[in-house]
């Protein structure tokens, strides 16, 4: 039978079990944003922006809270597997809630690439082996965090919390230690501020560029609401979880990017991402403290790592909501006898991640993922808008702002990745529109 818009389709279905306490949904956010962001992200957009990657990352938070308050009061009266997959249909129609679970898997497989790309970078620095070993090492990583997520969220969750208490740790290190650094060259590599555009408007547009790349890297406290089938008083500790999560990581993220720009100067950090993917520490070998790189290089590995499990996590749930739908094949909608994992949705996404790594290309990844995530949280934030009044926390306007600027930012990005990503939307749909069509002729 055909689902219709406003069902919660889960509630008919066999459940994932809730173990997801508070200081849990929180760790599990922080192992999403903490990771290829702050590791990766900062140097590609800084070889955007320049010096003014720190404002990006300042209106990108801002941009991503107005995002965050929409999903919390989503995901507190919708705690389900899927996200804004389940928003969209719940709350506005068919369409927009495939529109929204596709772009979802397109751009967190891109991201979970680049942090699969970005963990065999500094995992090979550390090691010191040559760069020609990035594929092997991806593939090999991937397959065992996929078999980590298969064995269930508890397990998943503890070692996601040891993973993330070593990369904060990691952070702190590096911005307590570069900040003497950070002031003594600050002058010289933080101006001009806005790079050497030659006119207002390249500035302005190497800017929102650069706030478009940093937006995705804040976008992981939806993890938290991908997996609310699992969190425990999800009306309670899902909003609280959310907003917690990403106050956190923002102060974290000009923290570093401003140790890391000052030191480093913008145009040299995008040429070591480019070039290893490790740019953090690349800035932090250039510390008086000698001990500083390494733990920060074993930081960027943990933290690649966190992400990589967490995507899988979720990558693995919008797969599961959009089985029992029928949008994807349902034997992806098949969870196992104890509750624990969505055993096919979570292999598929594995051997996804592995494909999309091979093109081996950190920026493409990234720029891809920034489009794509854009229009997915664009559906979140107008969704939110048809709340009914009693399931609504936060002001409409928050939600206003949010989908403006989503949008906003999304052509922002270089035109053949947002045409690639208009292209693959409209596939989906066609897709969407076949699946529909076989369904009720079948029944």
């Amino acid at each position: 039978m055909d689902v219709r818009k406003d069902e919660p389709l889960s509630a008919s279905q066999p459940q994932l079990r809730r173990v997801l306490t508070l200081p849990g949904a929180v760790m599990m956010g922080l192992g999403s944003i903490v990771g290829t962001g702050v590791f990766v992200s900062i140097g590609v957009a800084a070889g955007v922006s320049g010096p003014a990657v720190i404002l990006a990352i300042v209106i990108a938070a801002f941009v991503a809270l107005c995002n965050a308050l929409s999903s919390a009061q989503l995901a507190a009266s919708h705690a389900v597997s899927g996200g804004t997959y389940e928003y969209g249909y719940t709350c506005l129609n068919p369409a927009l809630g495939f529109i929204a679970g596709w772009t979802f898997l397109l751009a967190k497989t891109a991201s979970a690439a680049t942090a699969a790309l970005g963990f065999a970078g500094y995992l090979l620095n550390v090691a010191r082996i040559d760069q020609a070993g990035v594929r092997t090492i991806v593939a090999i990583v991937v397959a065992a965090v996929t078999m980590l997520v298969r064995s269930g969220v508890r397990r998943s969750n503890v070692a996601n919390s040891i993973i993330v208490s070593i990369t904060l740790c990691s952070l702190l290190l590096f911005s307590i230690a570069g900040l003497p650094h950070a002031l003594e060259r600050g002058t010289e590599n933080l101006w001009p501020f806005f790079g050497t555009a030659d006119t207002v408007a390249e500035a302005c547009r190497a800017l929102l560029h650069g706030c478009a790349l940093m937006f995705v890297a804040f976008t992981g406290y939806g993890r938290i609401a991908t997996l609310g089938e699992e969190v425990r008083d999800p009306q309670r500790n899902i909003p609280r979880a959310i907003i917690i999560t990403l106050i956190v990581s923002a102060l974290l993220y000009i923290a570093v990017a401003c140790v890391a720009v000052a030191t480093f100067s913008p145009q040299s950090l995008a040429s070591v991402t480019r070039q290893q993917a490790a740019p953090l520490e690349r800035v932090a070998q250039t510390f008086d403290v000698p001990v500083v790189a390494p733990i920060v290089a074993i930081g960027a590995v943990t933290a690649m790592l966190g992400v990589l499990l967490n995507l899988v996590l979720g990558l693995s749930r919008v797969l599961l909501a959009m089985g029992r739908r029928g949008d994807m094949p349902r034997f992806f909608a098949r969870i196992s006898a104890d509750q624990a994992t969505p055993g096919p949705a979570v292999i598929a996404v594995g051997i996804a991640i592995i494909a999309l790594a091979a093109l081996g290309d950190v920026r493409l990844t990234w720029s891809f993922s920034a489009f794509t995530v854009l229009i997915y949280y664009a559906i979140t934030n107008a969704a939110a808008l048809r709340l009914p009044r009693q399931h609504r926390r936060y002001p409409r306007a928050f939600a206003w702002m949010g989908l403006a600027s989503c949008l906003f930012l999304a052509f922002w990005i270089d035109w053949p990745v947002w045409l690639t990503g208009l292209t693959i939307i409209a596939l989906g749909l066609m897709w969407h529109a076949f699946r529909r069509k076989y369904r009720r002729d079948v029944e």
